[in-house]
């Protein structure tokens, strides 16, 4: 197994999740992550010439494509042109190296590439209209891997929530130190997503890996259609924080800040094909058990 963005929030969990079962080879290139606790290579996926000598070198027969520019707004010396290379171009060289060799890819997507107004819990073949251009680059990347090759998975996932590893962090990170040392927090309220855990996803994927199931989309979100600051106000219920440290906010607050209003995920596909997430409360009780021990 080949696993791009390998050092990443996502990535370095599926380290963990697949090295018992796989041979993996894992992907960095800025950071190191815990990719130095397993096989790793350090390589620009931008470049078509080292993608070529690691396919060849590696063969594997599976590809986990996590590696992406993810922010929604573009950073200080970001371009445009960034995104494209990353997101765009590097998939669909991936998606055609994959197809030379008839690897399974595996593409991560997002949930942001859905109309944020069209209601909620989503299905896969709802409207498409992504209001950022990660969305908007992640889709393209999603064409690319269709026209490229038939054995492969798409993955749309949900809002990641966890533990970061090493270098990585997310929103919920934060907001987890905040609460428990009584630090308040700012959290959206009409922002709606189904967030799945950073080591429930990251399970999920592996075993996806393992099954015959090709050219399928699927919804990849846990089960509860929750905002921000619900999931604040349950971690306090379930870690015992105080939920008055939690000031309710608007996306309207932010500057350009783009308004996606609900792209709550309809998982009943993947449920069906055998995989079935836990529930918010199951995962916030195990890592806060985690964090007391």
């Amino acid at each position: 197994m080949l696993i791009t963005g390998g050092s990443g929030l996502l990535g370095q969990y599926l380290n963990i999740s697949t090295d018992d079962e796989f041979e993996i080879l894992s992907i960095h290139r800025t950071n190191t992550g815990n990719c130095k606790e397993f096989n790793s290579a350090n390589l620009d996926i931008r470049s078509e010439d080292e993608l070529k000598k690691i396919f060849e070198h590696f063969r594997p027969d599976i590809v986990i494509h996590a590696a992406a520019i993810t922010n929604p707004q573009l950073k200080q010396n970001q371009r445009s042109k960034d995104y494209f290379e990353t997101n765009v171009t590097a998939t669909k060289k991936i998606a055609e190296r994959s197809q030379e060799i008839n690897a399974k890819l595996i593409y991560i997507s997002t949930d942001l590439v859905y109309a944020g107004y069209r209601g909620s819990f989503l299905k896969e073949d709802a409207k498409l209209i992504p209001a950022t251009l990660y969305a908007e680059t992640k889709l393209m990347g999603e064409v690319k891997v269709k026209e490229a090759t038939e054995n492969h998975l798409i993955l749309r996932t949900a809002l990641l929530y966890g533990i970061g590893l090493n270098h990585s962090q997310c929103y919920f990170d934060v907001m987890l130190k905040n609460l428990s040392n009584g630090i308040p927090v700012k959290l959206f309220s009409d922002q709606f997503r189904t967030p799945i855990s950073l080591k429930d996803g990251s399970r999920i994927i592996a075993e996806l890996a393992k099954t015959d199931l090709k050219k399928e989309t699927f919804n990849l979100g846990g089960f509860e259609r929750l905002s921000r600051y619900e999931m604040g106000e349950l971690l306090c219920s379930i870690a015992g924080y105080d939920k008055t440290l939690i000031e309710k906010i608007t996306m309207d607050v932010i500057p350009d800040f783009p308004e996606v209003k609900d792209v709550s995920l309809n998982t009943e596909k993947l449920q069906s094909s055998g995989f079935k997430p836990r529930t918010f409360e199951e995962n916030i009780s195990e890592m806060i058990k985690g964090l007391k021990d």
